[in-house]
């Protein structure tokens, strides 16, 4: 309740009323004059006099800003992160993909492969099984009329087994396989780093190296000592020599442990397309989660 004295003071005029006028005065003379305050309250105070109600009404509204601008601040923070798992989601649901893709690409090949040597084993073990027969095309293969080849030229030809693995290499890089569960990072480690490829990888090359390289030291060796010429183009060179041929022994078991070689291979190329198979069911089972939480994620923001 204002006082009659302050009430004396403000009704500068005396009639008994106060006017706007004389509240403005009244208000812009209230308080402590700035000269006389503590060097604190200079500090915060704003024209020429100091008011505990105009502090405190700077001072809460001073907090009501803090309180927009950090609030403010708080939720871009929030929707940055957000927007961060976000794109990263999104981003391993496109690597997913790339990597799907890739395993279906191996799965071709793979299959490729197995049905060369499939073709491979069936018409080198028919070059075995008559090896000792009495007949002059013992060693060319007639395909038709000016259509043929010589098994024991291409003998030599090998095929290093070397599926993709570009996607794999460039997620493992970008660390995409620490958000995904230990059994699909498994499943793929087990299609480009397991011990089925690994087989594979050696069967194809090192293993069939060394047969080539015995057949190629036997003709450095003895062949070219014994025989007139070495002509492995020539269907007179291998119809002239059949028989010198046949009695190589050594040859023909080099070709009977390579045709072991080349099962044992053929066999490990199915276990390995079921690797390729599991893994690719993981991997489609992994994208169907992974987009299934996009999709949920989406409407949430």
């Amino acid at each position: 309740m204002t006082k009659k004295n302050d009430f004396d003071k403000i009704d500068t005029n005396k009639d008994g009323v106060i006017s706007e006028e004389e509240f403005s005065k009244a208000s812009k003379s209230a308080g402590v004059e700035k000269e006389k305050l503590n060097w604190f309250l200079r500090l915060i105070t704003l024209g020429d006099r100091f008011s505990l109600g105009d502090f405190f009404d700077r001072a809460k509204k001073g907090f009501v800003e803090f309180l927009i601008v950090f609030f403010g601040v708080l939720v871009s923070f929030g929707v940055e992160q957000k927007g961060d798992d976000f794109e990263d989601r999104e981003w391993n649901i496109e690597n997913l993909h790339n990597l799907k893709a890739e395993m279906d690409s191996i799965k071709i090949y793979t299959i490729s492969f197995q049905e060369q040597y499939d073709y491979i084993i069936s018409e080198y073990q028919d070059l075995y099984d008559k090896w000792d027969k009495d007949d002059k095309y013992n060693f060319i293969w007639i395909y038709g009329k000016n259509d043929y080849d010589f098994p024991l030229k291409l003998y030599t030809n090998r095929n290093p087994f070397n599926p993709p693995r570009v996607v794999y290499d460039a997620i493992k890089l970008d660390g995409t396989f620490r958000f995904l569960g230990s059994e699909i990072g498994q499943s793929v480690y087990k299609t480009y780093e397991g011990l089925e490829l690994k087989y594979l990888k050696i069967n194809t090359d090192k293993e069939e190296e060394v047969f080539t390289k015995k057949f190629n030291d036997r003709v450095d060796s003895k062949w070219v000592f014994d025989l007139d010429y070495i002509d492995f183009d020539s269907p007179q060179f291998w119809i002239k020599n059949r028989e010198y041929i046949k009695k190589d022994q050594y040859v023909k078991y080099n070709l009977f442990k390579r045709l072991e070689l080349w099962r044992q291979t053929a066999g490990q190329f199915k276990d390995y397309l079921k690797v390729i198979d599991s893994s690719i069911e993981i991997v489609e089972k992994e994208i169907e989660q992974k987009e299934s939480e996009f999709t949920i994620v989406y409407w949430v923001f």
